[in-house]
């Protein structure tokens, strides 16, 4: 394995920004120092250039098995590392589901031949799979992912003694998607009354409604203060429900939360333009939510900030407000957002790297990664925050082929991503596959 130099890079990590050489050697972070007078294979000279912990993102849909027409671990994976992101977890709802210890090792098996970052997978809850939670090893999955509410497949798990169960039994985090499915079907109805089949995508937020997202995660937060369940909760996209999580660092916690970058991004008054291209469970909401998940963000109540990069293809996004499905791609444009949050002021640099790298190691207890230190997993990227880009169509990676920011010029660019060490992408341009290595936990 080839060794890497990097010179006069500005490393953001653990609360600082510090002028600094890094060298990478057998994969691993070997030393750091102001100044380097040392032979590597390669020398990237990042004067000017902050460099970061790669994104960890803890929520993804990259359609393995089971939906090649929307994309693959191969193609999703390849886009993410375009974008910064070195580390995914995926989420169960594939064909077949995730829903046993059997399909579970099989898409890790997937993984290791064909994903260019690093991964692991959520196993899913299903109302009668206890059995398989229980067998499972704390250290085999990322997590037991419960979806409280309906969306994407068919894993609702909507029976209380099931929902109970999967709480007190669960060996490892369990993280919600969490919507009340009930009172959003009394919605759709309403809606179908006055609008038949022509339903405004502008009704989005009001039929998959507040209310049913305040009843649900509220109902999760309480069932793991009752059973004492390590509890994270996915994509959260209202006021209200901030003030169902602690404030403050993410050490020590039993319940988190997460909240993802279109939530941060976008408002309901994108939908005129955006359309169904911004359709997603749980829904984009006002820009008073908005501005109430980044105050969030910034007071420690949000732990974690993630994609839930969720592609279909460009045809179903065509369809009426009921025929397209929800979600949207993201993962190659998710960090350069969240750089230009930055520099609109909404976040700053050091906080973005807690959420999106150091948090989520400290959460899900990763191994040896999501911080720049000495030993550490070489999984690093290097943006430059005044190399602007317009995103565009024919330079998207994914499957699908489209994004929801085409046509906006981001003010940062994601110049380097090395994943353990290796340069996977450099300067537009992709660099030799090697497959990314599965993510180890330190839980006991």
């Amino acid at each position: 394995m080839s060794s890497t130099l990097i010179t006069q890079a500005k490393i953001v990590n653990e609360g600082k920004i510090v002028e600094a050489d890094l060298l990478i050697n057998n994969g691993l972070i070997e030393k750091i120092s102001p100044k380097l007078d040392v032979q590597a294979d390669r020398v990237i000279d990042a004067n000017g250039m902050h460099l970061l912990p790669g994104f960890i993102d803890d929520q993804v849909h990259f359609r393995d098995p089971g939906f090649a027409e929307k994309g693959s671990i191969a193609t999703e994976s390849k886009a993410a590392v375009a974008g910064g992101t070195t580390s995914f977890m995926d989420m169960p709802n594939v064909k077949p589901a995730t829903t046993t210890l059997a399909n579970l090792e099989a898409k890790h098996q997937l993984a290791a031949e064909t994903s260019w970052a690093n991964y692991s997978f959520y196993l899913g809850a299903t109302n009668d799979n206890l059995e398989e939670i229980k067998a499972l090893d704390a250290n085999q999955a990322c997590g037991v992912k419960i979806f409280m509410g309906a969306s994407t497949g068919n894993m609702l798990v909507d029976r209380e003694q099931a929902l109970t169960d999967v709480f007190q039994h669960s060996p490892t985090l369990i993280t919600t998607h969490c919507e009340d499915t009930p009172m959003i079907q009394a919605q759709e109805a309403l809606f179908r009354q006055k609008y038949g089949e022509a339903v405004p995508m502008s009704a989005h937020p009001e039929i998959r409604c507040r209310e049913a997202c305040y009843k649900s995660s509220s109902f999760a937060v309480e069932l793991a203060k009752k059973t004492g369940a390590n509890l994270h909760v996915l994509h959260l996209t209202t006021a209200e429900e901030m003030a169902l999580f602690a404030p403050g660092p993410v050490e020590g916690k039993q319940i988190t939360a997460e909240a993802c970058v279109h939530h941060l991004w976008f408002s309901a008054d994108d939908y005129e333009q955006k359309g169904t291209l911004i359709k997603c469970n749980p829904a984009i909401k006002s820009v008073a939510d908005r501005d109430a998940i980044r105050q969030a963000v910034r007071t420690g109540q949000i732990d974690i900030i993630a994609t839930d990069h969720a592609p279909h293809t460009w045809a179903e996004k065509q369809g009426s407000y009921f025929q397209a499905p929800a979600g949207l791609p993201q993962v190659q444009q998710s960090l350069t957002a969240l750089l230009d949050l930055v520099k609109q002021g909404v976040f700053d640099l050091e906080t973005i790297v807690q959420k999106t790298a150091h948090n989520v190691a400290l959460r899900y207890q990763i191994a040896n990664r999501g911080f720049i230190r000495e030993g550490y997993a070489a999984d690093l990227v290097l943006v430059d925050l005044n190399q602007s880009h317009t995103d565009r169509k024919q330079d998207n990676l994914y499957q699908c082929g489209w994004s929801p920011w085409e046509g906006h010029q981001f003010s940062s660019s994601v110049i380097s991503t090395f994943v353990n060490g290796d340069l996977k992408y450099h300067q537009g341009k992709l660099g030799h596959f090697t497959p990314g290595q599965r993510l180890q936990f330190t839980r006991g």
